[in-house]
């Protein structure tokens, strides 16, 4: 897309060389129908921006647009509607307010146009920070301790005599960590009825675009991780990551994923959480996985100075090249011993970078290998198998850091699992009976029968890991034949019935 400011009200002018039309025309109207027509032609989008736009406010808002789209998969495209000036505005029309966006050194980020600002608010925005001698006496009051405390909407009366109208504020936090406050002054009309409401949804929204623009990268960065976005999904080929990067295309190279733990992240008491409870900490989630970018950088760029990190979906993709490649001060060994060395000692970094990221962020996180392949055009695969490790380690795979060697068949039944909760027509009936009448009596029918069969049978075994006595559980399974009418004897049944029985106990 071509982006171009149209002015209304200067002179006739002759088209640039080299355009269709030989005619004068005139800024404005007949401006936009040439621009039109020539865009149309040429097959070339074309937006039309307002005079008064800073090029630097476009361009925040189409990178807001487009980080908008890479976010994660629980993500509501719809909530995040421009960069802050867009949203300060947005909040100004509002509350009936003049507002004033600041970061946690009181620095002003953003603000709202519009008349009748007061003394605070003029020396703010012209200084693009809070004056001092404001600054202390809203600390003296305690409105900044009550701001970083939590999500209360502050009000502050009107002084006249210091040149300060009545506000509004609420403090800006990434889960319990303040990033700053917004400042809401009163005009000439009272506040809107439900301006406190609006000035808390807009305190989460901002925060969200904060933790972005603290962590946004340069063009060169962003390129790369674009590039390697791309050769992860395999939308490019991999010759062209390799020339960009520097790194050897046919060479062994493997992907190590990781994911926060969707019961780990801090500030949430599990899946049975509120939606205000979910949405309060969806930016400091957000947060902490541009600081998990952060240290798993750190950590795999003191393993390998060519790794490559990048967050596409909420899972955060580590490219290890070069496999094959010697260590410091030794001779390169043969190929597929080194791949199986590389493969022991990313697992080990995996670990480590997993138990730091809890240490250091006090967050869960899973972290999965994939497996080596010989050369840069396989890496999705590798990609791909560390992704299928992490699905399983969210359904049902209570570990926090594998390779698909060491859980195959566990990932395997659990995708085999997955596909049966997805498949109506692959359910038995009888097992479905069985948990029924569980649920209705109060019996544990369905967990005996589950840990018989996982025991092969040993009554013994499995009524001691139940606690119950050995005549209970038989008890109970010539029970749970009865009732379900699923006949043991026969292993075909028993097959069905134990992974029908599995999927019971994760649903």
């Amino acid at each position: 897309a071509v982006a171009v400011k149209v002015h209304s009200d200067e002179p006739a002018y002759p088209p640039p060389q080299g355009w269709s039309s030989a005619a004068k025309v005139r800024r404005g109207g007949d401006e936009v129908a040439l621009l039109r027509s020539e865009a149309s032609d040429a097959g070339v989008a074309l937006l039309g921006v307002r005079p008064e736009v800073r090029w630097d406010q476009l361009q925040s808002l189409c990178r807001s647009v487009l980080d908008d789209a890479r976010l994660t998969a629980e993500a509501d495209l719809g909530e995040s509607a421009g960069d802050l000036y867009s949203l300060a505005q947005t909040i100004s029309a509002l509350t009936g307010g003049l507002v004033t966006i600041e970061d946690a050194a009181s620095r002003v980020l953003a603000h709202s146009s519009g008349e009748e600002a007061d003394e605070l608010r003029r020396l703010s925005v012209l200084g693009r920070r809070g004056p001092e001698q404001y600054l202390a006496l809203l600390r003296e009051w305690g409105v900044f301790s009550r701001l970083r405390a939590g999500e209360e909407v502050v009000r502050i009366d009107e002084h006249p005599r210091l040149g300060i109208r009545r506000r509004l504020a609420v403090g800006i936090h990434a889960g319990s960590q303040p990033l700053g406050t917004i400042w809401v002054q009163e005009g000439s009309e009272p506040f809107a009825e439900d301006a406190e409401e609006a000035l808390l949804g807009a305190a989460r929204m901002a925060a969200l675009h904060m933790v972005r623009h603290r962590t946004e990268a340069t063009v060169g960065l962003r390129l790369r991780d674009d590039l390697l976005a791309s050769l992860l999904e395999g939308r490019i080929e991999a010759a062209a990551l390799a020339d960009t990067i520097e790194v050897g295309a046919d060479r062994p190279a493997l992907v190590a994923a990781f994911a926060l733990s969707p019961a780990g992240a801090p500030g949430t008491g599990g899946r049975g959480d509120s939606a205000r409870a979910q949405e309060t900490d969806r930016s400091g989630q957000e947060l902490n996985r541009r600081r998990l970018v952060d240290l798993i950088t750190v950590h795999t760029a003191a393993y390998r100075r060519t790794s490559l990190v990048t967050l596409v979906g909420g899972r955060i993709y580590v490219l290890l090249p070069d496999l094959s490649r010697a260590g410091s001060g030794g001779a390169e060994p043969a190929a597929e011993s080194a791949r199986s060395s590389a493969e022991s000692a990313v697992l080990a970094l995996t670990r480590k970078t997993v138990e730091a990221a809890r240490a250091t962020l006090g967050v869960t996180v899973q972290g999965a290998v994939g497996s080596p392949v010989d050369s840069l055009a396989a890496i999705p695969d590798s990609r791909a198998e560390a992704d299928r490790i992490l699905d399983a380690m969210g359904r049902d795979l209570a570990m926090d850091v594998a390779t698909m060697s060491d859980v195959r068949t566990h990932v395997l039944i659990s995708e085999t699992l997955a596909y049966l909760r997805g498949t109506p027509a692959l359910r038995d009936p009888r097992v479905s009976t069985l948990a029924e009448h569980d649920a209705a009596q109060g019996a544990d029918l369905v967990a005996s029968l589950l840990a018989y069969l996982e025991d092969f049978g040993d009554v013994r075994t499995a009524a001691s890991r139940l606690h119950i006595h050995p005549n209970t559980l038989r008890y109970r399974v010539r029970r749970a034949e009865s009732v379900s009418g699923i006949d043991l004897s026969d292993p075909t049944q028993r097959l069905f019935t134990h992974l029908q029985l599995l999927m019971e106990r994760g649903s």
